[in-house]
């Protein structure tokens, strides 16, 4: 009995030998290939960031009810379409008031030449008698005071000739300030006009509204914000280390990251380098994932409608 027992430990012992061989033979042939695998493993990126666009937040500039408001999430707006009119009917009426007032000051222009024709005429006639007695006087016809008397009132009806344009050519020029400060407000009044029809400022997708039609709106009341989602562009980070490879206007590729190994690849532009470092934000990965300070790039690319605003994607810098 004993035998056998001695027997059975030594059994025992060496299955247990042989079990860690095994295991650490497997271990030590398993190590060239992890390492193997750790040494082919590269980064398919250089930087990641989130795709962004260029939005518009398009304001009320003028009070009053939106009559019509033809925008809705989702469209797409042409440059300079009108999307929405403000009430004009308050300003409409001024401009025909201030057209009134105008033409009152028109009709109270004088008449220059028939105010002063009957004194014009005076001093022709003085004129004449003037220059009669000048004659009769030189041939002694008549006495020298007569002259004199022709000369002052020839002078006198001057002075009344000279008042009257003075006076009428005021009257005029203040009447023509008047109706130019008229001209104004209408111009005025014709850009607050213009402003009460609202338009798009810019191409792009209508991303959010704010009102409705038959609302009050007054000035500087937001009314709806768009984007140009067709030239997007995607705001990654990139080490110092990396700074020295990039500069405007550089090829680079895009991938746009659709989760679950999903990417859609993009030709991009580098458009813009941060002039100053920040440190890395939370949400975004670098190629040196220790580096503190980093610099932000934009890179532009041609959407095909894939992109969203707010979706992840990574940049290669290099071309291959």
């Amino acid at each position: 009995m004993t035998k056998k027992l001695r027997s059975f430990g030594v059994f025992a012992s060496f299955c247990r030998w042989s079990s860690n061989v095994s295991l650490t033979c497997c271990l030590v042939a398993g190590i060239p290939l992890v390492m193997a695998a750790c040494g082919n493993r590269e980064k398919a990126y250089d930087a990641t960031g989130t795709f962004e666009a260029t939005e518009t937040t398009v304001y009320a500039e003028q009070s009053g009810t939106l009559l019509t408001f033809d925008v809705n999430e989702g469209d797409e707006l042409a440059m300079g379409r009108e999307v929405g009119l403000v009430d004009t009917t308050q300003i409409w009426l001024k401009i025909l008031q201030l057209g009134a007032t105008k033409e009152v000051y028109q009709s109270q222009k004088p008449d220059m030449e028939r105010q002063i024709a009957a004194t014009r005429q005076q001093l022709a006639k003085a004129q004449q008698d003037e220059q009669r007695y000048r004659e009769l006087v030189a041939d002694g016809a008549a006495p020298s005071k007569m002259l004199d008397d022709a000369t002052n009132q020839v002078k006198v009806l001057q002075r009344q000739l000279d008042a009257q344009v003075s006076s009428l050519s005021a009257s005029t020029r203040a009447l023509d300030k008047q109706t130019a400060a008229a001209d104004v407000q209408v111009s005025q009044l014709q850009d607050m006009l213009r402003k009460c029809h609202i338009v798009a400022p810019t191409k792009g997708t209508v991303m959010e509204k704010y009102v409705e039609r038959g609302e009050f709106v007054s000035v500087g009341k937001p009314l709806f914000k768009m984007a140009d989602t067709q030239n997007m562009y995607m705001r990654a980070y990139i080490t110092s280390a990396q700074l020295q490879g990039v500069k405007l206007g550089q090829k680079v590729k895009v991938y746009a990251d659709y989760g679950g190994n999903q990417r859609k690849e993009y030709g991009g532009t580098v458009s813009w380098i941060s002039s100053r470092s920040e440190f890395t934000p939370k949400t975004i990965l670098t190629d040196d994932e220790r580096a503190d300070l980093v610099y932000a790039v934009k890179v532009r690319i041609k959407n095909d409608g894939f992109v969203k605003i707010g979706m992840y994607g990574e940049v290669r810098l290099s071309e291959e």
